[in-house]
């Protein structure tokens, strides 16, 4: 079929909630991809973020085919040697305790939310005290709660009535943050940066502050990395970057390699919250999912790809702050937002189509989160595919 063919018959069978670009993208290698006409992609999306080491990475393929072949699922009332190496060695890097095993980042927030809401229950009794202050401009997810939980009004439309329970405040409003705090509260939720938000990075004087009425209050803190995590600012949690250990922490995206996985990480006494029957997820765990997750995290666990990775991250930013209508770059290591004058990010992220590159954006911003194993030589043929069009508007 050529790529007509299949995005007619695509329309024709699923629910159109999305706004999608005519590409039918059938294979790749690294940060190019290839449409089913031919055609060739320098991708600075990776899936949003999701295909870490690239389109079909051999040693990620050859450990997920090599599981697939041996049992590709077994369900939670078993256990499986996969999914055990795999939180043995996610929770050693992290510096956590436990971690549940989820599909989606919205099912890890999902997660996080309901052991801070019953952690605080089962330690105060009160069922008042369950209100989780989330930020203006922060996104968690698309399930009801975690739309909720996220703190953009246009979000909270269509799906009444909305579950109750969440409070926001303005990122980088230490006042504000202050005032947002009662007896009602239980916990703190945040991303680092803000990604669906505009690529926002918190500073570091209000997440201080955040870890300081936490302490003060007893509060949980819960940071979303489901963007951020898995190398992706060119550290393996963006934690790291604020010098932070959150209680509990949601990953997801790039963790799986391409594949559908959340986890929430724990710490301390949030690790022995959940008990039998209070939590599940009948995919949580899967083997295949483990085997490509485990080559990841051998990847973030060499330091020489670690030093590469910030060295190319760079590099990558130095040269999206030269192009021409760039006003300034946001973000940390490979999660990056431009801010443009004189063309709209939609129609930049159009025209680059049209001239072989995949983009992103975030609100006003040009967003970029290319695989963490772009090489310098794909970098520049997409920078000047950006430049090409900057110069002409």
């Amino acid at each position: 079929m050529n790529a007509k063919e299949i995005i007619d018959r695509y329309n024709g069978a699923v629910i159109g909630s999305y706004g999608r670009l005519d590409l039918a993208l059938e294979s790749g290698s690294g940060a190019r991809g290839v449409d089913a006409d031919g055609k060739t992609f320098i991708d600075f999306g990776s899936g949003i973020g999701t295909n870490s080491l690239g389109y079909a990475d051999e040693e990620w393929a050859d450990a997920v085919s090599a599981q697939a072949h041996r049992m590709q699922h077994t369900s939670n009332y078993y256990y499986n040697a996969t999914a055990a190496a795999f939180a043995e060695k996610l929770t050693q890097m992290t510096g956590t305790d436990k971690l549940f095993f989820g599909n989606s980042g919205a099912e890890a927030n999902e997660c996080a939310i309901k052991i801070a809401r019953k952690r605080s229950f089962d330690k105060y009794g009160d069922p008042a005290r369950s209100t989780i202050i989330t930020l203006v401009n922060s996104f968690h997810g698309r399930t009801v709660t975690t739309l909720s939980a996220t703190g953009q009004e246009h979000f909270h439309q269509y799906f009444f009535p909305f579950t109750p329970g969440f409070r926001y405040v303005e990122a980088n409003n230490t006042q504000a943050l202050r005032e947002a705090v009662d007896g009602t509260v239980c916990a703190i939720m945040f991303e680092f940066i803000q990604g669906e938000g505009g690529v926002n990075v918190l500073e570091s004087g209000f997440v201080d502050e955040i870890f300081a009425l936490a302490d003060r209050y007893d509060l949980a803190t819960i940071s979303d990395e489901v963007q951020t995590g898995v190398g992706r600012t060119a550290k393996l949690l963006a934690a790291e970057h604020f010098g932070v250990k959150p209680d509990i922490v949601t990953l997801a995206k790039g963790l799986g390699g391409g594949l559908p996985i959340g986890v929430c990480l724990t710490r301390g006494e949030y690790a022995d919250v959940l008990t039998p029957g209070t939590h599940g997820s009948t995919f949580g765990g899967n083997p295949v999912v483990c085997a490509g997750g485990l080559v990841v995290l051998k990847r973030l666990s060499d330091p020489a790809f670690m030093e590469e990775l910030s060295r190319k991250a760079d590099y990558f930013r130095g040269s999206l702050a030269a192009l021409p209508r760039v006003k300034s770059v946001s973000g940390l290591g490979l999660m990056l937002g431009a801010e443009l004058e004189g063309i709209a990010a939609a129609d930049l992220l159009r025209a680059a189509f049209e001239k072989g590159l995949l983009v992103l954006t975030a609100k006003s911003k040009l967003r970029c989160l290319p695989p963490l194993t772009i090489t310098y030589e794909q970098i520049d043929a997409g920078m000047a595919i950006l430049r090409e069009i900057l110069e002409k508007c």
